[in-house]
């Protein structure tokens, strides 16, 4: 894959996020988007960006020019309603959550050995952390260490009454030891698993028919420990709903460690597959997915 780094902040600077918050608990979400259409969304049609978004419409999923160019818009505008309703969760609104596949995730979480939960950048998976969570496991999900400020103490305030945990993603790779330490205790861990971040081990694997690169970490963590492992998708369903995902992956615990892993990346690019071909205009990845 061609991400160098993990680089992902929240657009904006702090007190642009704290007006945002001031201006969400007293204006309807649906202003704040056409504000963000015009002011944010627009000088992005010039960047690298929104010509990636077309040529993954227009080469990988298959649409006319005109088709794949309407979707590349519409895919920039519902990234902005995504961050959007973070900040709106910053400001104590609620969305509608329907759940399928949660009786998986009630499942593991009532057992003493912890799990790990894959993400993937399609849709917003940070209210996921807001909706899952088990009273008996802690929840930790990994995250960037370069993120605002702002973002972090709002994310630290709502977390603050639930039994979650954020772990940064360091240089130095010391986010390792507590994703070892959480699993050994029996905790579950949220790991983003369609980036490459820290070491440049890859699985291939085939999305969308071509190949593409998957972090050897993420799966390499369930294999060692051989957990079991999950992914979680939120969808946005309207302004005001959001749908949860959750499937269980599976792979033979028998096999030789290297088979295994390809079996989990396998099983988690099938349904991240599956998820995008349902919510094509959901998937947020700025940059040459396949190397191409």
């Amino acid at each position: 894959m061609a991400e160098k780094k993990w680089g992902g902040t929240t657009f904006g600077n702090g007190l642009m996020h704290r007006w945002l918050i001031k201006l969400l608990r007293i204006i309807d979400t649906r202003v704040i988007y056409v504000l963000a259409y015009v002011f944010a969304v627009t000088p992005t049609l010039f960047k690298p960006g929104f010509r990636y978004a077309y040529h993954f419409f227009r080469n990988h999923l298959g649409y006319s020019s005109l088709h794949a160019l309407w979707l590349a818009y519409k895919n920039h505008c519902l990234f902005a309603q995504a961050v959007i309703d973070k900040f709106a969760m910053y400001a104590g609104r609620h969305f509608n959550i329907e759940l399928e596949g949660y009786e998986h995730f009630l499942e593991l979480a009532k057992k003493p050995e912890g799990f790990v939960q894959f993400s993937s950048h399609v849709g917003n998976y940070e209210i996921a952390g807001y909706s899952l969570v088990a009273e008996t496991k802690r929840f930790n999900a990994l995250v960037y260490y370069g993120e605002k400020k702002e973002v972090m103490n709002n994310r630290d305030r709502l977390f603050a009454h639930a039994n979650i945990h954020m772990i940064p993603i360091m240089s130095d790779m010391s986010h390792l030891f507590e994703i070892n330490g959480a699993l050994a205790n029996g905790e579950t861990v949220s790991i983003p698993a369609d980036r490459i971040w820290g070491s440049r081990k890859f699985v291939p694997v085939t999305f969308l028919g071509c190949e593409a690169h998957l972090p050897m970490g993420p799966f390499q963590v369930v294999v060692l420990r051989g957990v079991e492992a999950l992914t979680v998708h939120v969808m946005k369903e309207s302004s005001k709903k959001y749908k949860i995902y959750v499937t269980p992956l599976s792979y033979d615990k028998q096999a030789p460690h290297k088979e295994q892993i390809q079996q989990l990346a396998e099983a988690y690019v099938a349904e991240l597959e599956r998820i995008v071909k349902l919510y094509p205009a959901q998937w947020y990845n700025y940059f040459d997915f396949w190397n191409q």
